[in-house]
């Protein structure tokens, strides 16, 4: 990927996604309504942004920020420039007996790396993930690649929430930073939106489907 194409920086991905959860004055999340963090990676898998939502580093689950870098890694991992995979187009092919069984082991996280630098600069220009190779490997919602127009520049990772939520607040930044040029996808609409399919046996009949929450994903 030229260095070119990716201008995305701290301040346009917190814009992006204080507009777009609840408690920074954004819509429902689709879910808990929590506060939320975000990362990108740009098409090498090097870390290129971390933000939250929150005033403080804590105001939202500290968990979220190695989630959200692992989910942003699996999408760009998955995804190809003329297809999309969101992370939770994976959820019913990774458990035992799926056909991506065994792709949690993959990449595991860079506990060294993930966890360096200062915890009070985590989520800020300064976090030291910056600039380093993202890893690990999430199969719900939360994780979409990035498309400018013809182009796959990376990915983006959500979470905070219910993964339905983290999800559905994904979409709305990517779209926000006109990063949503998908080009195809596993859905019946051609992209890589969340499938809800799965019916009372617990099995998705398409194959890729992913449970609701049972709260407001449908927001």
């Amino acid at each position: 990927m030229p260095a070119a194409h990716f201008t995305i920086d701290h301040r346009a991905l917190l814009k992006a996604l204080r507009a777009s959860v609840k408690p920074s004055g954004g819509p429902s999340n689709g879910g808990l309504d929590n506060n939320m963090w975000a990362a990108v990676v740009d098409r090498q898998g090097v870390t290129r942004v971390i933000c939250y939502t929150g005033e403080n580093v804590g105001d939202q689950w500290p968990g979220s920020r190695a989630i959200a870098i692992g989910k942003a890694n699996t999408a760009n991992a998955l995804s190809l420039p003329t297809f999309a995979f969101s992370t939770a187009n994976l959820y019913s092919a990774a458990p035992p007996g799926g056909f991506l069984f065994g792709l949690l082991a993959t990449n595991p996280i860079d506990t060294v790396a993930m966890y360096a630098g200062d915890p009070a600069q985590y989520g800020t220009p300064h976090d030291a993930m910056t600039g380093n190779k993202a890893s690990g490997v999430v199969v719900f919602g939360g994780g979409l690649a990035l498309y400018d127009r013809d182009t796959i520049v990376g990915a983006l990772g959500v979470s905070g929430d219910t993964s339905c939520g983290d999800h559905n607040v994904a979409w709305r930044v990517r779209k926000s930073l006109r990063l949503d040029k998908v080009p195809a996808g596993i859905t019946a609409e051609n992209n890589d939106a969340i499938i809800y399919d799965i019916g009372m046996t617990g099995k998705s009949s398409s194959g890729y489907g992913h449970p609701k929450s049972g709260l407001k994903e449908d927001d």
